[in-house]
């Protein structure tokens, strides 16, 4: 049984539309590799409160990080952060806020975009500052750190359906459109990923409603897809009171980091 985790973070995507567009996925879904489950987010509903949320296990009211201004490092624990400290590896491709809150802030274009320095919580990173950068290049960046350095612990992070939302909005082709393009990605590296023994989680941050926004605690906002695929994960259809806050906590337990947090949800997961 493999503890490597590979995290997918699919800014802005509602679950719904998640259900109802990303067939690639849905259909490993329906041939057993996984299972979906719906998540709440936290509130507010706004992306760089809500990395720190899954990346920490703290609700935005209790990190302090609590608007998408919030330009600095992360005073918090992070999963980066306590696999430095257990000697485990780690890599990202993601936008920009993410080297912010765990590597160095403010952002330097050319310091700080691509990344290769053990010194570092994110030790290897390829990170963007562009929403509309295309996210095919966000998974092949990715998959390059994947074979180049193979993490312990890997995000993936692409921003097109979060930028297609706040172009178009909730009920809109071009945000229905992004989800199946991000799904269309997906098929190109989820199924090796599975089967090469990682524990892939696939979800969001937040949703979107149709003022072409998020922030707010309507359901498009906050509910959000929580994909599974691995042999650590129990499968159980009857699953509930996920909360966001216990993503952390749940990929701390499967890379073997014990005890940092209490709010893993036992249904989830089998205990290593």
């Amino acid at each position: 049984m493999s503890n490597k985790v590979i995290l997918v973070l699919l800014d802005g995507l509602n679950y719904q539309v998640a259900h109802d567009c990303m067939g690639f996925t849905m259909g490993l879904i329906e041939h057993n590799y996984g299972s979906l489950y719906k998540l709440q987010c936290e509130l507010p509903s706004v992306s760089r409160p809500l990395y720190e949320c899954v990346l920490t296990g703290l609700s935005p009211v209790i990190s302090n990080v609590v608007c998408n201004a919030y330009n600095k490092r992360s005073p918090n624990t992070s999963i980066f952060s306590l696999c430095k400290e257990h000697g485990l590896t780690t890599a990202a491709s993601a936008y920009y806020w993410v080297s912010e809150l765990y590597n160095n802030a403010p952002f330097d274009n050319v310091r700080d975009r691509i990344v290769n320095n053990n010194d570092l919580n994110i030790q290897h990173g390829i990170f963007y500052k562009w929403d509309h950068y295309p996210d095919e290049a966000v998974y092949i960046d990715a998959e390059f750190l994947r074979q180049q350095y193979d993490p312990d612990f890997l995000l993936v992070h692409p921003m097109n359906i979060d930028d297609a939302g706040h172009r178009g909005g909730y009920d809109s082709a071009v945000y229905r459109n992004a989800a199946r393009t991000n799904d269309t990605y997906l098929s190109t590296y989820l199924k090796t990923w599975i089967d090469l023994g990682y524990q892939v989680i696939v979800t969001a941050d937040h949703g979107m409603n149709l003022d072409n926004s998020h922030s707010g605690v309507l359901a498009c906002e906050r509910e959000i897809p929580l994909f599974v695929f691995g042999n650590v994960f129990t499968h159980c259809p009857k699953v509930s009171n996920l909360k966001q806050t216990m993503l952390c906590g749940t990929i701390c337990n499967i890379l073997g980091i014990k005890n940092h947090k209490k709010d893993i949800c036992a249904e989830l997961i089998y205990e290593n």
